[in-house]
C-alpha cells in the first residue's frame, strides 16, 4: 500500500474506476500517512478526515452501482490554503484573516469536485503567498521531505511537500512569481503554470476581492506530466458570465515525440546565475532531448532587451501585489519613495517603485509588455519550446532574515541576491505564457532539480507533452528516501 501513496493521480483514478482499490482504502492510506509523517514537514494544515471518509464511502457506493462521477471519481486530493473551500478557513497565512471562513468553493475546487475528486485538506503557504519558502504565523513552517532543513519552495510549498511525501493524490496551486514551478523544482514534482486567463482564479483571492489580478494564474501540481494534462483539462475554461461568449480550445501538441521538435535552450544568465548543480541537470536533459531527435539550439533568444523585460516584470508584479495590501503599508511605500536615491537598485527600492506606480506609468509599462509579447510570439514561430532553469539553486536552507536585501543564495560558492529567483520565474509570467516544471533527476548535492519548459501562448499542451516525453526519456518523480 505504501507504493500506492506515491502513484500519480491518473494511475490512482484508473485503479479506482477498475475497483482495484476503493476510495475509502485510499483515503485511509493518506490520512494514516498524514498522521505519521505530517508532523515532520507540516504540509497539510487544514484537514477534515471524517467528512472525507464519508465522501469516499459514498463514492465507492456510487461506483458499485455503475456510477462514475468524473475522471477523478473518488480520488483524494488537497489544495493550496489560498483556495476557498466552503466551510473551511482561508487565511493566506495572515493572522488578520485567521477567522475568515469561505462561504463558497473556488472555481477550480468546484470543477475538481465535479470531476469526482474528494478535497480532504489544504496545504501551507507563506504570508500572503509572498515568499520562496512557506512559513507563516498561523500555521508555522513547512519543510522539504528531501531535507527537513531545506525549504519546499513557495508559495505552493505545502502542496509540493505533500505530493513528494505521498500525503495526497493531486494538488492545485497558484503562481505570480514562480509559486507553482519553484516548489516543484525543489521537491522533484511537476507543476504547470497555464497561459494567463485560461483557468479561472475566482475564489483564489484575498478575502473580499473578486477581480482577477494581473499576472497571477492558478494551475495543477502532481507526480507526473499526465497528471498535469488531466487536471488542466478539467479546470481550464471560461467561468461565469464569460462562458456565454467564449469556449477554450487548446491546440494539441502538434508532435508525438521530441523528434523534429525545435527546442531552444537558455541555460544561464548573468541576471540570475545558475549553480552548477542545477546547470548540470539541465544540460543532461538538453543532451537527452537532442539525442531523441530534437533540433536543439543554446543560442536562440527572443528579440528583445532582456534587462528591460525583467524590469517590466518587476514593476508590474509589485504594482499588482501592492494594490491588495493594507493602506498603511501602501502609505509606508509612499513615504519611502521620497527617500530613494535614483541610483538605488536594491530589491526594496524595486518593490517601492513598483508598488507606487501612477496609473499613467502602469499603462506605459503595460505597453512595453505588449511589445515584448509580440517578440515572444515571433520567437515561437521558429521554436516550439524554450527550456531553461526553474530557479538558480536546489532547495536552500530556511531563513528567518526579515530583510529581503540581506537574504542570499549560495551559487557556485558566491552569495547571490535572494530576489534573483524572480528572473527565471518572470520569463513566462510577464508575457502570459504557459510553463511546465518537470524534474530532471537529483543534483550533485542529492536534492531534486527541475527544468522549465516554456511555450507560445495557448500552447499549454505542448509544454506538458514535452515534459511527458522527457519523463519517458530520463525518468520523472521519485519518492524521497525514508518516507515509506
Amino acid at each position: 500500500m505504501v507504493d500506492l501513496a506515491f502513484e500519480p493521480a491518473h494511475v490512482l483514478a484508473r485503479k479506482l474506476r477498475r475497483r482495484e482499490v476503493s476510495a475509502e482504502e485510499l483515503m485511509r492510506l493518506y490520512l494514516d500517512r498524514i498522521a505519521r509523517f505530517n508532523p515532520k514537514i507540516n504540509a497539510v494544515v487544514v484537514l477534515d478526515g471524517d467528512k472525507a471518509l464519508a465522501q469516499a464511502r459514498d463514492a465507492d457506493r456510487g461506483l458499485g452501482h455503475g456510477e462514475i462521477r468524473g475522471p477523478l471519481h473518488g480520488l483524494p486530493m488537497t489544495v493550496k490554503e489560498s483556495y476557498d473551500v466552503a466551510g473551511w478557513k482561508t487565511t493566506w497565512g495572515n493572522p488578520a484573516w485567521k477567522d475568515n471562513v469561505a462561504s463558497a468553493d473556488a472555481a477550480v475546487v468546484e470543477r475538481l469536485k465535479r470531476a469526482g475528486a474528494i478535497i480532504f485538506g489544504k496545504t501551507n503557504v507563506p504570508l500572503l503567498l509572498g515568499d520562496f519558502q512557506s512559513t507563516n504565523e498561523v500555521y508555522g513552517q513547512t519543510n522539504n521531505p528531501w531535507n527537513l532543513d531545506r525549504v519546499p519552495g513557495g508559495s505552493s510549498g505545502g502542496a509540493s511537500a505533500a505530493l513528494a511525501a505521498g500525503l495526497t493524490g493531486l494538488e492545485a496551486g497558484s503562481d505570480i512569481g514562480g509559486s507553482l514551478r519553484n516548489p516543484a523544482h525543489y521537491t522533484g514534482t511537476y507543476a504547470h503554470k497555464p497561459s494567463y486567463g485560461i483557468v479561472p482564479t475566482r475564489g483564489q483571492m484575498p478575502p473580499g476581492i473578486v477581480g482577477a489580478g494581473d499576472l497571477s494564474v492558478v494551475g495543477p501540481m502532481g507526480r507526473s506530466a499526465e497528471d498535469l494534462d488531466l487536471a488542466l483539462g478539467l479546470i481550464a475554461g471560461a467561468d461565469g458570465a464569460e462562458a456565454t461568449a467564449w469556449r477554450l480550445d487548446l491546440p494539441p501538441p502538434g508532435a508525438e515525440s521530441f523528434k523534429g521538435l525545435r527546442v531552444a535552450v537558455w541555460a544561464d544568465d548573468p541576471r540570475s546565475p545558475v549553480d552548477a548543480a542545477v546547470g548540470d541537470r539541465l544540460q543532461a536533459a538538453a543532451d537527452a532531448i537532442a539525442k531523441a531527435g530534437a533540433v536543439v539550439d543554446d543560442r536562440a533568444r527572443p528579440d528583445f532587451d532582456v534587462e528591460l523585460a525583467h524590469t517590466t516584470y518587476l514593476r508590474l508584479l509589485r504594482g499588482t501585489t501592492a494594490a491588495r495590501q493594507p493602506k498603511d503599508i501602501f502609505d509606508g511605500y509612499l513615504k519611502k519613495l521620497t527617500t530613494l536615491a535614483d541610483e538605488d537598485r536594491s530589491y526594496t527600492a524595486t518593490v517601492i517603485r513598483g508598488a507606487t506606480l501612477y496609473h499613467r506609468d502602469w499603462i506605459g509599462w503595460n505597453e512595453t509588455r505588449a511589445k515584448l509579447r509580440r517578440a515572444w510570439a515571433g520567437f515561437f514561430e521558429s521554436w516550439d519550446v524554450l527550456i531553461c532553469p526553474v530557479a538558480p539553486t536546489t532547495a536552500f536552507p530556511h531563513t528567518n532574515e526579515p530583510d529581503r536585501d540581506r537574504r542570499f543564495l549560495p551559487i557556485n560558492g558566491k552569495p547571490v541576491a535572494y530576489s534573483s529567483q524572480l528572473f527565471w520565474a518572470g520569463l513566462p509570467i510577464l508575457p502570459y505564457l504557459p510553463a511546465t516544471a518537470a524534474p530532471v533527476g537529483l543534483a550533485r548535492d542529492g536534492l531534486p532539480s527541475g527544468i522549465q519548459i516554456i511555450g507560445a501562448f495557448g500552447r499549454d499542451r505542448t509544454t506538458i507533452a514535452a515534459s511527458l516525453w522527457l519523463e519517458r526519456l530520463i525518468g520523472g518523480f521519485v519518492p524521497p528516501p525514508g518516507w515509506a
